[in-house]
């Protein structure tokens, strides 16, 4: 993983991990000093971290959303999965990278896995256009939805999108349609559909795999029908007022579950996801293999019903 920068409301603790790692390394005599000066910034360091990131802003919440080092799509389908076998192509253009999917177990449960996949670095984010995926990407997903209804295997999708890519090739291949048509085709799968925002949740490019019976947010993740950036500049004429566009928007988990689209919150590490993959990886195993179960209850055409109630009721 690249090494980011801190953010701007981490540099304190930034600053204390730096004076440890300094502590740490002290080669002086007076080890019983220098021990007991470590715990005493250790302690503080903690309490430090849990202040800060239990009163953080909309605008913070979304910096550490859209963080170089956040677990992607393809790591998290990895750590979860004893064996994933990726699969491409829409068979009718192209494979998009920026939407990966494939079948794996988890545990003894047949799944398909959909993501939008984002880069840690330059070079990732160009060959994977920062996330946003083209048509081709949507009609992959939709191929595979169908593939996994064919043979009864539940449907888990990550969100991490700022959102459908709107260039011109985009729009001359139909993105528009791509989207629309997922949004009819999956309303009508007759196997459950669990999705979790592990990111940047954006507009269409979201819900076009997003149509879910359950919904599933990180606790740092953000979900909104525009880019706050997006917001800013139709609203305030000035992109740079983004952070009033934040607050505007509602766009935190808390928010979100508020507001009854989000069906859950789930925990991340102390500091975010990008600190620990493995933990978050193996909470979200728990939710899905719980989720598998509780479904294996329902007929079919309950499955589809679930589905439509929960999008009939936002709003009311």
């Amino acid at each position: 993983m690249k090494e980011a920068k801190p953010l701007d409301f981490e540099k304190p603790i930034f600053d204390l991990y730096e004076k440890l790692s300094h502590l740490k390394n002290d080669e002086s005599n007076d080890n019983y000093k220098i021990q007991h000066e470590i715990e005493k910034i250790q302690a503080r360091l903690e309490k430090m971290k849990k202040n800060i990131y239990k009163n953080i802003s909309p605008i913070q919440t979304l910096q550490i959303a859209r963080h170089i080092n956040r677990p992607d799509s393809l790591s998290l389908f990895r750590l979860i999965c004893k064996r994933f076998i990726q699969l491409h192509g829409d068979r009718q253009f192209r494979d998009d990278p920026s939407i990966i999917s494939g079948v794996c177990k988890v545990d003894d449960e047949k799944v398909l896995f959909i993501g939008h996949q984002k880069g840690h670095d330059t070079k990732e984010n160009i060959k994977r256009n920062f996330g946003m995926p083209h048509p081709e990407g949507y009609r992959k997903a939709l191929r595979l939805m169908k593939l996994a209804d064919k043979f009864n295997i539940p449907i888990v999708t990550f969100i991490d999108t700022p959102g459908a890519f709107p260039g011109k090739e985009a729009e001359e291949r139909g993105q528009a349609e791509a989207i629309a048509r997922n949004l009819k085709e999956m309303t009508s799968l007759n196997v459950p559909i669990f999705s979790y925002v592990i990111g940047e949740g954006g507009s269409g490019g979201a819900l076009a795999i997003g149509v879910a019976n359950k919904l599933y947010m990180l606790e740092y993740s953000v979900y909104s029908v525009i880019s706050p950036e997006g917001c800013a500049s139709i609203l305030f004429r000035d992109a740079k007022k983004s952070k009033e566009a934040c607050e505007k928007l509602k766009i935190t988990a808390k928010d979100v579950k508020e507001l009854g689209i989000a069906d859950n919150i789930i925990t991340e590490p102390l500091g975010g996801a990008h600190h620990n993959w493995k933990e978050l990886a193996n909470s979200i195993k728990k939710h899905i293999l719980l989720d598998i179960k509780e479904y294996k209850k329902y007929s079919k055409e309950e499955i589809k019903k679930h589905r439509y109630d929960k999008f009939r009721k936002i709003g009311s």
